[in-house]
């Protein structure tokens, strides 16, 4: 097996053991359910805040939006609005499709050769399907998730959960979000392995948080619809952590903190990964520019005066030392 998934899938066995074993065994309860979530959402916190100002804080020189169409110029040719957007309402119709249906992934081509050694390209339809399914069932699930941390529970909430549920097959309630952000990121991640080209420009760290969601995800689905587990009591510790009262009830075993190690290490984690695209859209001059460079001349905010050493003052420094080496210089004294 390749090392680049090997190390992370062993990252997260290991670290399954460690909550399971220090809960079970060791009796770690307050470490796993009580120091490791405040000091997780500390480190996003402060991690999402520095990479934020860190690119609000990068250089933009030039204007350099991506563009795929035409640009605004005479009259009589016809613009590409979103794909060239000369307006800032343009842009926002542009990052809206962006943020929320995935444009540039679903036009998204792959180049290959075929047999008669002929350039083709295909539509991947299924990575830009997979993709959102994995990023809207992950956002499902995580506000459905949000009836741990408030009461009373908001009715939108409520409604979400019926919507989710509306395939019920018996009890307990089917979560179609739960089943459909597993498969998606089982996709995401067979596609990084079984893909040559894909496989040789991946890194450890683009493994890591896919086993990281899997183990997420499939410790939920088990507390859910295999192990039973005290929803009360959970919601009681989750409730302490939030009003900053915490507390840790009885009846609440090893796979819940297990589940929840994992997702303290994914929330530590996300703003140091390429995780952090999420912001990261925002921000982004390629998409967050209007490309107006014809009609407006922009300038770069950042300049700031430097200080030129002339030619003039150059010989006035060293003219002695020219004349002496035989060098010419405009001025004799």
């Amino acid at each position: 097996m390749n090392e680049k998934y090997v190390f992370p899938l062993g990252a997260v066995v290991v670290s399954f053991l460690l909550a399971y074993v220090g809960v079970e065994a060791v009796g770690l309860e307050v470490i796993f359910g009580i120091v490791f979530p405040y000091l997780a959402f500390i480190v996003f916190i402060v991690g999402i805040f520095y990479r934020v100002m860190g690119w609000a804080g990068s250089p933009v020189p030039f204007r350099i939006p991506t563009t795929c169409g035409q640009e605004k110029s005479l009259p009589w040719i016809k613009t590409n609005s979103i794909d060239n957007p000369c307006s800032t309402g343009a842009v926002i119709i542009r990052m809206l499709f962006e943020i929320l249906c995935f444009r540039s992934l679903f036009r998204n081509t792959r180049m290959r050769l075929n047999r008669e050694t002929k350039i083709s390209y295909e539509w991947e339809i299924w990575l830009w399907l997979f993709a959102l399914a994995f990023h809207y069932s992950f956002l499902t699930v995580l506000v459905r998730h949000l009836r741990l941390f408030v009461e009373p529970v908001p009715s939108l909430i409520h409604i979400l959960e019926k919507v989710d549920s509306f395939f019920q097959l018996g009890l307990p309630v089917l979560y179609l979000s739960g089943i459909v952000l597993l498969i998606a990121v089982i996709f995401l991640l067979l596609r990084r392995i079984l893909s040559p080209r894909i496989n040789y420009i991946s890194l450890a760290s683009d493994y890591f948080p896919l086993f990281l969601i899997i183990g997420i995800s499939i410790t939920g689905i088990l507390m859910r619809y295999f192990t039973k587990v005290d929803v009360v009591s959970i919601k009681e510790l989750t409730m302490g952590l939030v009003t900053f009262h915490p507390s840790l009830p009885e009846g609440i075993g090893g796979l819940f903190y297990v589940h929840l190690f994992f997702v303290c290490i994914l929330l530590a984690y996300f703003p140091f990964s390429k995780l952090m695209h999420m912001g990261g859209i925002f921000l982004s001059p390629t998409r967050n520019m209007v490309n107006n460079s014809r009609e407006v001349r922009h300038i770069n905010p950042w300049n700031y005066p430097v200080h030129v050493h002339t030619y003039e003052e150059y010989e006035d420094e060293f003219r002695e030392k020219m004349i002496e080496a035989g060098l010419p210089v405009d001025k004799k004294e």
